[in-house]
């Protein structure tokens, strides 16, 4: 692997979070159930990331039979992950289903080290309790009886999905290109989803298809092929924490387009988690210069 591969992932991965922390918008924009909001961004994505492996004249079939199994488990995860991460914001709001989601970069850092067998850094143990500590942080206090809590704990079980994803990708998928991979795992999320996708397109209005055009192509498409092939450059653990990011942008976000307002809580928790991301990324570069 070429030094530049790393410095390619990083410029890929930080354009993709960007992207994504202004997805989680559209749980409030777009008046429809998580289920059919997951279903018809699967429908657009999947049409614009077939274009895009065709035009670059590469066929969409995959290399081997077993493949396709892969496929089917990386699918079924990420199926799983979209409708619960827009659960969790519609249950709550987009800075705290967002935040309660972006517990997976600890769960990564932790759960790789021991997939592959590697020994668990102080630095990255660090990094973790950082990241943590910054979640904490953006968390406000909480009835257990109420949607916010609920809102939370199906943020976290996004996370663990989301976790799950990525570190199968990066161990039986990562030969496929980023809108290889992701046009396979959105047409899976399509065909599962399909049987509970309860709302008719003439019952849509012109609005809401507009939004769902430009989440479906450029919230969805372009930065999840960016971000899987980012994944085959970077660590998972890497990937995870880079992302941290993400809750930032989208409380900003948030903020100035929904008027969700920002305590100060949130601002200290987005620095503590912006900075991580921060070091992590320039760990990796160093790294990739060595």
């Amino acid at each position: 692997m070429t030094p530049t591969k790393p410095h390619t992932g990083l410029v890929e991965l930080h354009l993709a979070v960007l992207l994504f922390g202004g997805t989680a918008l559209f749980s409030k924009l777009i008046p429809l159930s998580a289920l059919n909001i997951t279903f018809l961004r699967c429908i657009i994505a999947a049409m614009v990331l077939a274009a895009i492996i065709k035009a670059a004249k590469h066929p969409l079939r995959l290399q081997r039979q077993q493949d396709y199994w892969a496929a089917l488990a990386l699918g079924t995860l990420v199926c799983l992950h979209w409708v619960t991460y827009f659960s969790a914001m519609q249950l709550s709001s987009v800075a705290i289903g967002m935040i309660a989601f972006f517990t997976y970069p600890v769960m990564t850092v932790l759960i790789e080290p021991l997939i592959n067998k590697t020994q668990l850094k102080p630095v990255d143990v660090i990094s973790a309790i950082a990241v943590l500590a910054g979640v904490i942080m953006l968390i406000p206090e909480a009835n257990l009886n109420n949607d916010t809590t609920l809102g939370i704990i199906v943020g976290i079980i996004s996370a663990a999905l989301f976790t799950s994803r990525n570190l199968l990708h990066k161990r039986v998928f990562s030969q496929y290109s980023g809108p290889h991979a992701m046009f396979y795992q959105t047409l899976i999320t399509l065909i599962l989803l399909s049987p509970w996708q309860d709302v008719a397109a003439q019952h849509i209005s012109q609005t809401t298809w507009g939004l769902i055009l430009l989440l479906g192509i450029v919230f969805t498409a372009l930065p999840h092929a960016l971000f899987t092939t980012a994944l085959r450059f970077l660590s998972a653990k890497t990937v995870g924490l880079v992302s941290c990011l993400q809750p930032f942008y989208g409380a900003v976000l948030a903020l100035l387009i929904l008027d969700e307002q920002l305590t100060t809580r949130t601002l200290i928790g987005g620095t503590i988690i912006v900075a991580t991301a921060l070091f992590e990324t320039q760990q990796s570069h160093q790294k990739s210069r060595a």
